[in-house]
């Protein structure tokens, strides 16, 4: 018997509701944006790359009636979820400045941009340090001067086991796998799958990812010319788990996982 398959729109609304919180992911892009460049301009303009479903470049547009946002991927499936169930449903003026468009990465014809960013760990699909330095590179040069490039990151212990978390939402279980860890190359294989009622879907999206760490990082956005690269570190809350809410930082704390964010400065 194969495995049991989601209908498209019931696999991107959970996936949304189980690891995406544009509208306060959207603010907060401002916000440091704000801190590290002191002041913002009309027209900002952001570029989410692998952006899916592109709900966070459509968030971006509902900030301010100037601020202009694309969203870039290869895939049309998300794309084609993302235009029907956000972009359709902004109004006039905001779909006016928001643009999907189906293109690689690596392109250097991408929409140029005030601030980029590439969230839910999505630059992990480059396993090779050249792949990704040679992606980085292309983001500096699209970025405007002074632009500004946000990335978020995990680590922790724990990366280095195989382990699945569970977490229960109203009429359904989320679940992350990572099936595999490779100590050699940085390798992990990772999956999603979600339980309604007592059905289980397995695989549901499915990632071969690079684990990268923050040095390695920094490192890479040095040497592609950002000037400068600083790190957001989640807090926790009383029992120990992320609370959502990230301050910067010159040190980590060793724990068995955490995710942060960097911005590159041009």
């Amino acid at each position: 018997m194969g495995k049991l398959k989601l209908d498209t729109k019931t696999k991107y609304d959970l996936y949304i509701k189980s690891v995406q919180s544009p509208d306060t992911d959207v603010i907060f892009y401002r916000a440091v944006y704000q801190e590290l460049r002191q002041k913002l301009k009309k027209g900002l303009t952001l570029r989410e790359d692998f952006c899916g479903t592109g709900i966070i470049s459509s968030e971006w547009t509902k900030l301010d009636k100037t601020y202009k946002s694309f969203g870039v991927d290869l895939d049309s499936e998300p794309m084609e979820y993302g235009q029907r169930n956000f972009i359709d449903t902004l109004n006039l003026d905001q779909q006016k400045r928001i643009q999907l468009v189906q293109m690689n990465v690596l392109d250097k014809k991408v929409p140029r941009a005030d601030m980029v960013v590439a969230v839910n760990f999505s630059y992990c699909l480059f396993r090779e340090r050249e792949q990704l330095k040679k992606y980085f590179k292309n983001v500096f040069d699209s970025l405007k001067p002074g632009g500004l490039y946000i990335i978020d990151v995990f680590g922790g212990s724990q990366c280095a086991d195989e382990v699945l978390d569970r977490t229960k939402h109203k009429g359904y279980t989320y679940y992350w796998d990572q099936k595999s860890f490779d100590p050699v190359s940085g390798h992990a294989d990772f999956a999603i799958h979600f339980r309604i009622g007592k059905k289980l879907y397995k695989d549901v999206f499915t990632y071969d990812w690079r684990v990268w760490t923050i040095p390695e990082l920094r490192e890479i956005m040095k040497e592609v010319g950002f000037k400068q690269s600083v790190i957001y570190w989640e807090g926790t809350t009383r029992t120990g788990s992320g609370n959502g809410k990230f301050t910067r930082v010159t040190e980590g704390e060793a724990c068995l996982s955490w995710i942060s964010y960097i911005a590159g400065l041009k």
